[in-house]
């Protein structure tokens, strides 16, 4: 299968994929001889946080498909003047990827939440998607020390898809440290969508999704946790977009001056 074409955006390598044709792609690696390959779904948040964490910039700058986890990333683009199709939230590709695993019958590891939240998960799953194969859970509450002896379970357990639902930017770091070893065709990072697919927390309605205002949803659940991070995340994003803009109009002026 041809790689998808890619764009830059705010110093970040993106994919030009739809929801269909990102699955498509996994699909595809699952298929083929065992190999290697990280899917990254890039937020505002990971954007920015990227700008001042070498390691998530490598991971961000590693990885073999990029998607656009968020309507900001996608405004963004098109103000820049090379528009990505469309979002593909990572618990919504998450969703379709189990969907795509019970069809061809795959075999996929869970890593990650605590334990009655991945039980919970396992249930509605097994009900949900019976043609995929469950290769085997770990919770996300471990040492570092412990981090190789967990690869080496997922490597041995030799799972089609990985799904790694922790924090960022442990997640990305993570998968992008361990990747080779792993030696699995789709390693995902997928946040708290564990929670979400679990019925522990409850997502945006869709109409708040399409505006692009799901970080206002979350911040109302967990407004402790999330504030600090929105205010800071949202402005910061805001300068960057801006500045693309700007650069952008300034290229456009000087080549009809040319």
């Amino acid at each position: 299968m041809e790689p998808p074409e890619r764009i830059e955006l705010l110093e970040c390598s993106f994919d030009r994929v739809t929801m269909g044709s990102a699955v498509e792609h996994c699909v595809a690696w699952c298929k083929a001889p065992r190999a290697s390959h990280v899917v990254l779904t890039a937020n505002a948040a990971v954007l920015c946080a990227k700008r001042r964490d070498p390691e998530l910039e490598a991971a961000c700058r590693n990885a073999d498909l990029v998607v656009p986890d968020g309507v900001a990333v996608v405004w963004a683009s098109r103000l820049a003047g090379d528009p990505l199709p469309e979002r593909i939230a990572g618990v919504d590709f998450m969703a379709a990827l189990m969907q795509a695993a019970s069809e061809h019958g795959l075999r996929v590891y869970f890593l990650g939440a605590k334990q009655e939240v991945l039980d919970t998960l396992l249930q509605r799953y097994r009900v949900e998607y019976p043609g995929a194969v469950i290769a085997g859970t770990r919770n996300g509450y471990f040492e570092e020390a412990e981090h190789a002896g967990i690869v080496e379970e997922i490597r041995a357990a030799e799972p089609h898809m990985l799904f790694v639902g922790m924090p960022s930017p442990f997640k990305e770091v993570w998968c992008e440290r361990h990747r080779e070893r792993l030696n699995v065709p789709v390693i995902m990072g997928v946040g708290g969508s564990f929670d979400v697919h679990a019925g522990y927390i409850k997502r945006a309605p869709r109409w708040l999704q399409s505006l692009g205002m799901e970080w206002s949803w979350r911040l109302a659940m967990e407004p402790r946790k999330m504030w600090k991070r929105y205010l800071y995340t949202n402005t910061e994003f805001m300068w960057l977009t801006a500045d693309l803009v700007a650069k952008r109009r300034l290229g456009l002026r000087r080549r009809k001056a040319a």
